[in-house]
């Protein structure tokens, strides 16, 4: 046998640096061979297949941290009146299980508000002026009257804002029906929504409630970050369908304590995060977490005598429990007036038409007697 440095050959191929080596040697070669398969056979499974085109994220980007958030809202809850001319689109969401919907004519409107959760809204046909109805709050009670429709749809309703009443009837005008005259249905539909209609639904939205210090409010809030994919609004063109964008979104929950988990959410805040921070979407929630109120601001401008004020022109209020949705679009905003004080009486509508009264706190009463 021979021998190297005094050692056998058998030895060497076996000692432990001869069994590395040879390990490192396999090693490299099915790595090279993995390499060559890649690069020549195999491209279909780690190349690009396609390019595919997603839509794009808006940007710049604005930055704002939970204490920058809440003086945005606490700067839209400045406004202490309101007093202008608006336009109003009601439609009725009843069938949104089945995909459709009902979408009632633009109206004319004259709108007034006041903190705390006072209004007066009244509600007229376009061009001839017909008042087809009227509703005030004084922040504690509402009253609704019905002036247009068939005798039997006409009516003065009272009712307590914190109160939870049933749909007040329809008639039989279900979804079953639906196709079965038409035009009568819709108008009997119309009249029933306008009397389910709560005028306060509409301050809590238009005058945004300020956010109070904790020691005094009891309330928590917690900051989050949130990108929506969503239609370029930005650039529509009539006849086409507007393009998909990735809108960024900060979001400020506000929980109050109670429930069983210690606490529960009250209203959440959509800040819109492209160019600037603004308050883009308002929804608020019962203590079960269901939501109540789902509110949208939409084209800012100025209003007021002098550009004063800045606020969103046009709130989309949807109210998925009641079965609705509302757009009130100002119309001429420039000739809002803000910030003055009207008296007391302007928010408590007097049954002057003698219409037939219908009180839900004392309807309420009978039936659970």
């Amino acid at each position: 046998m021979q021998r190297s440095h005094g050692r056998p050959l058998s030895l060497m191929f076996n000692s432990p640096l001869a069994r590395t080596c040879t390990r490192a040697r396999f090693t490299a070669l099915l790595l090279l061979i993995f390499v060559s398969l890649s690069l020549s056979g195999c491209k279909s499974l780690f190349g690009v297949k396609q390019t595919v085109s997603v839509p794009p994220l808006l940007t710049p980007l604005a930055d704002a941290n939970a204490t920058q958030l809440i003086a945005e809202v606490n700067r839209a809850a400045t406004v202490r009146s309101i007093r202008g001319k608006v336009d109003i689109q009601f439609q009725d969401t009843s069938f949104a299980e089945a995909g459709l919907a009902d979408k009632y004519r633009t109206a004319d409107g004259t709108l007034f508000l006041q903190r705390p959760g006072q209004i007066y809204l009244k509600i007229q046909a376009p061009f001839v002026g017909t008042n087809i109805a009227e509703m005030t709050s004084d922040g504690e009670r509402f009253r609704v009257a019905v002036l247009q429709g068939e005798e039997k749809y006409r009516r003065f309703v009272r009712g307590t804002n914190n109160a939870n009443y049933p749909q007040l009837a329809t008639n039989g005008a279900g979804g079953s029906e639906r196709g079965k005259n038409d035009k009568a249905m819709s108008e009997q539909r119309a009249r029933s929504a306008l009397a389910n209609l709560r005028p306060q639904h509409l301050t809590d939205a238009l005058l945004i409630r300020p956010i109070l210090p904790r020691t005094d409010s009891g309330l928590v809030y917690a900051q989050s970050e949130f990108y929506q994919e969503e239609l370029d609004t930005s650039k529509q063109t009539p006849g086409r369908t507007p393009g998909r964008v990735v809108r960024g979104y900060y979001l400020l929950d506000e929980l109050a304590p109670g429930g069983a988990s210690g606490a529960h959410l009250t209203r959440r805040f959509w800040f819109n995060r492209v160019n600037s921070i603004r308050l883009a979407r308002l929804q608020t929630f019962d203590n079960t977490g269901a939501l109540v109120t789902d509110v949208t601001y939409l084209e800012t401008k100025s209003f007021g005598e002098g550009n004063s004020v800045s606020m969103p022109s046009k709130i989309e209020i949807t109210r998925p429990q009641d079965r609705y949705k509302l757009a009130v679009t100002y119309q001429a905003p420039e000739a809002v007036v803000i910030d003055r004080e009207f008296p007391s009486d302007v928010f408590v509508l007097e049954n002057k038409w003698q219409l037939p009264e219908l009180d839900l706190d004392a309807r309420q009463s009978t039936i659970r007697q």
